[in-house]
């Protein structure tokens, strides 16, 4: 039986960064206006005099396929690999359950993905173009063996370049 897989968001500590926003767009093509994951700000509010609440919270869309390429082969989503404050987990929704019992002020999401629902039909801008990561490769080798960090389940990620 396939287990289900979420994200956990630990919103206290997200500042707002965005760039599960900007990675996600990357990874998947999306264009202008289209989003796999999305910041939005709960706040600012003034929950008694002189003290606010501002929360950043980052939610996926129905764009989002928990990054179905990278997780089938071991690896993070990228909103989970770039996340600059290390505030979103990836994992089954019972290991996931888990850490969110002990520490409450986090979102627990599964998200669905149906993409013709969230964004129509649309052919990306960017089909034919190379991946910045490819053009940095083939330019200087020595970027061939490299990641930018490492995920939590692959060390060392593996570019084949291929001569057209």
């Amino acid at each position: 039986m396939n287990k289900i897989h979420g994200l956990l968001i630990d919103y206290e500590f997200c500042t707002g960064c965005k760039s599960c926003e900007v990675t996600c767009k990357e990874e998947h093509n999306y264009p202008v206006g289209k989003w796999g994951i999305r910041v939005h700000d709960d706040g600012p509010w003034e929950i008694e005099e002189g003290v606010f609440n501002w929360n950043k919270i980052a939610v996926p869309t129905d764009l989002c396929d928990l990054c179905a390429d990278r997780t089938s082969v071991g690896r993070e989503p990228m909103c989970v690999h770039h996340c600059l404050a290390n505030i979103i987990s990836y994992g089954t929704v019972e290991e996931l359950a888990v850490k969110l019992a002990q520490k409450p002020k986090q979102l627990l999401v599964v998200p669905q993905y149906k993409p013709l629902q969230a964004k129509g039909e649309f052919v990306s801008k960017n089909v034919g173009k190379k991946h910045v990561s490819d053009v940095h490769a083939e330019a200087n080798t020595e970027f061939a063996n490299t990641v930018h960090r490492s995920d939590a389940r692959v060390e060392l990620a593996e570019i084949d370049i291929v001569e057209s």
